[in-house]
């Protein structure tokens, strides 16, 4: 199944928003047991749908979610579980609810996941994030993501917004990111990415055999207007754009470096790809699996920025993950 693109606000890695959506990690409670709420049918109710007559029993929740309480099975009527909302209900039955906590709202708890980390002090965090990991609970992935085990990691990391993530990663791409650990190093690090002073390079490899050595992609991107799940090249969008390197050409791919200067969402995906050279295992966005990729060939693999507290210039390098380096040979190998 593709994931939907998570649009965050304004610039972040590898076409991802710095200012990300504000569910601060402390809003949500960790100690969530289920709530059980019982009534009677009254008078009033009788002949009345099931759902309208929970929705009376809370009228706090949306009737949709609700409904979906019903349908998985957390509504008993005279002690018997019934799935369908459009149900009829008489006077004098029993009604058990049981409040589940939505999935969202459990999002935001700490979770003892381990992190690579690259760098550490009392102001910031530099993380070499695995292909496959999320970083920000969404739909789909409300649980296990890299918010979750900042919040394990450090107790300051729960009275951060979101945890004090200024930008993030697609879940496929693999590589460094930086996460501030108090809020003034929150707030400096987002204006900083906001005023293109934080360096971010991409290791990628894509299809075909592109003419220049060197060029860049100047192209506003947008919610792709024919698909939810797609970003696009639009007249609407964002600026964005993205230098391009070409490190070797192999038969049918060549490795590449990317250099960010704005970053919008899915950014070199959709850059490398409206040139006709989508990266390779890049489905999204017209690539194949190739050379042994499954995921998308990128890698944030050198991350630049001056200290939110010392102003000390920073740099840091990940390695290619072993997937991507194979990848990354057999085209070196093939090369002209």
């Amino acid at each position: 199944m593709v994931e939907p693109a998570t649009i965050w606000p304004d610039d972040a890695a590898d076409g991802d928003a710095a200012q990300a959506r504000s569910s601060g990690a402390a809003e949500a409670p960790w100690d969530d047991g289920p709530e059980r709420r019982q009534s009677v049918v009254s008078e009033a109710l009788h002949g009345q749908r099931l759902d309208k007559a929970v929705v009376v029993l809370a009228p706090e929740f949306s009737r949709s979610h609700l409904q979906g309480l019903i349908e998985r099975g957390h509504v008993t009527l005279d002690a018997r579980v019934v799935t369908n909302s459009a149900r009829k209900v008489r006077a004098g039955q029993s009604i058990d609810l049981e409040l589940v906590p939505t999935d969202e709202s459990r999002a935001f708890r700490p979770e003892p996941l381990p992190i690579e980390i690259v760098f550490e002090d009392a102001h910031v965090l530099v993380v070499n994030k695995a292909a496959g990991w999320v970083v920000h609970p969404a739909p789909g992935n409300w649980s296990g993501t890299l918010l979750n085990a900042l919040l394990a990691h450090h107790a300051a990391a729960a009275g951060l917004p979101r945890a004090g993530i200024v930008h993030r990663l697609d879940k496929d791409t693999s590589g460094l990111l930086v996460v501030g650990k108090t809020l003034a190093a929150v707030t400096a690090l987002s204006r900083a990415i906001a005023a293109r002073e934080v360096h971010r390079e991409y290791r990628a490899i894509a299809h075909g055999r592109p003419r220049d050595d060197a060029f860049s992609i100047d192209a506003p991107i947008g919610r792709d207007p024919r698909s939810r799940v797609c970003m696009a090249i639009v007249a609407s969008g964002r600026p964005a754009r993205t230098d391009v390197r070409v490190v070797s050409r192999g038969a049918a791919a060549a490795n590449l470096i990317c250099t960010l200067h704005t970053g919008r969402t899915h950014q070199i995906r959709v850059h490398l790809a409206s040139r006709g050279h989508p990266l390779v295992g890049d489905v999204l966005y017209g690539g194949r699996p190739a050379l042994g990729m499954q995921r998308q060939a990128l890698h944030a693999a050198r991350l630049g920025f001056a200290h939110p507290h010392t102003g000390q210039a920073l740099q840091f390098e990940a390695p290619l993950p072993a997937d991507l380096a194979s990848a990354w040979r057999n085209v070196q190998a093939g090369s002209d």
